[in-house]
């Protein structure tokens, strides 16, 4: 018999964080890196836990050069070649650390990020990515990585429930990633009706890793840099961006003209674009679960990513972190969302005003 779990479930734009007192002066006063000591590979590592997703028009070399200058990760999609990654890790070794190779499941995939770490030490990150972080092959995968890589770190995705956040921190994965159907191109809720609220997944996932000493990466569903600010006070220890980093310079994506305004290609990594240009197309079995958009034209990243980083040194000033790992401790998020009327009930009218009834107080989280 199927199950209906009736508990409110929020997204990022259901909640506000509520300020608090604060003895902090400026925002120049926020330290917004963290340092992490990860639990299977037991490297330590220390930068700006922002992140480029694995997609072929955000998680460029060129997008890493720019991010690794302010300590972020980039995620390089799996497409480039071996050779490509070694021209590459020759003339940025500096690079390196600030990036992760990315994977699937298929033999082919996990024998190019065998190769790629061979050629390169600096590299610590390995990024394994599928829709569907549910299946046992996928688990199996991450196995095999621990087994080959015991001292690099794996990234390992996507899921949303607690239950599979422990499996893969047991199964030998050190990061998380968290998230099914938020993305601005993807289209798996729409497609499949499968899916789960960010906030409420990082919430969830959050505690679920911490409590066996691995860690977690909300990824997708941002729009804003406050959007950012909730993922970390969530409890996010990383946050994942697509839609937010394309668009500019360093992003790939085909330039169009329209209208005399300059926009670029953006698209889901499931998506029929994505399909046609890596496989050939779309295979008879499955459906598209991605979308593709043009999106403007936003000239280089860098301003950007100082925008984000900005942004959640201002939300640290608010509710008074000084550093962005006190951020989950001091975050008290309050609900605003639209449907408050539906979930609640109606206002009460006059007549239950006089009687002296009113509608239900919306609960206010607290992490």
């Amino acid at each position: 018999m199927p199950r209906l779990e009736t508990d409110i479930k929020l997204d990022f734009k259901d909640v506000l964080i509520r300020p608090k007192r604060s003895t902090l002066k400026s925002r120049s006063q926020v330290d917004v890196s963290r340092t992490f000591t990860f639990r299977n590979s037991g490297r330590t590592w220390t930068g700006v836990p922002v992140i480029a997703a694995n997609m072929d028009t955000v998680g460029t070399f060129e997008m890493a050069i720019v991010l690794a200058q302010n300590r972020c990760i980039t995620c390089i999609h799996k497409h480039y070649t071996v050779a490509e990654w070694e021209q590459f890790g020759i003339e940025h070794p500096d690079i390196l650390p600030y990036v992760a190779v990315s994977a699937g499941t298929s033999d082919s995939d996990l024998e190019r990020v065998a190769a790629v770490l061979k050629k390169f030490e600096a590299i610590t990150f390995v990024c394994l990515d599928v829709a569907n972080g549910y299946s046992e092959v996928f688990v199996e995968a991450v196995r095999r990585v621990r087994q080959s890589h015991p001292t690099h770190t794996i990234i390992a995705g996507n899921v949303v429930t607690c239950e599979m956040v422990e499996e893969l921190v047991l199964s030998g994965a050190d990061i998380i990633k968290i998230g099914i159907g938020p993305g601005s191109v993807c289209t798996t809720r729409k497609q499949t009706g499968v899916g789960y609220p960010q906030l409420s997944a990082v919430l969830e996932c959050a505690d679920a890793a911490h409590g066996l000493r691995g860690h977690v990466i909300s990824d997708g569903g941002c729009t804003c840099p406050g959007d950012v600010s909730k993922a970390f006070g969530a409890g996010a220890d990383f946050v994942m961006l697509g839609g937010m980093l394309a668009g500019h310079d360093e992003s790939g994506g085909e330039v169009l003209e329209i209208n005399r305004q300059m926009f670029k290609r953006f698209y889901g990594m499931s998506s029929s674009t994505a399909m046609k240009k890596h496989a050939g197309g779309v295979a008879e079995y499955r459906s598209s679960e991605g979308k593709s958009v043009t999106v403007p034209y936003r000239g280089p990243v860098d301003g950007t990513i100082k925008d984000i980083l900005g942004g959640v040194r201002s939300t640290c000033t608010y509710v008074g972190a000084g550093q962005l790992k006190e951020l989950s401790k001091r975050t008290t998020f309050i609900r605003v969302t639209q449907q408050l009327n539906e979930v609640f009930g109606k206002a009460p009218n006059e007549q239950e005003i006089a009687a002296g009834q009113s509608p239900k107080k919306p609960e206010v989280s607290q992490t």
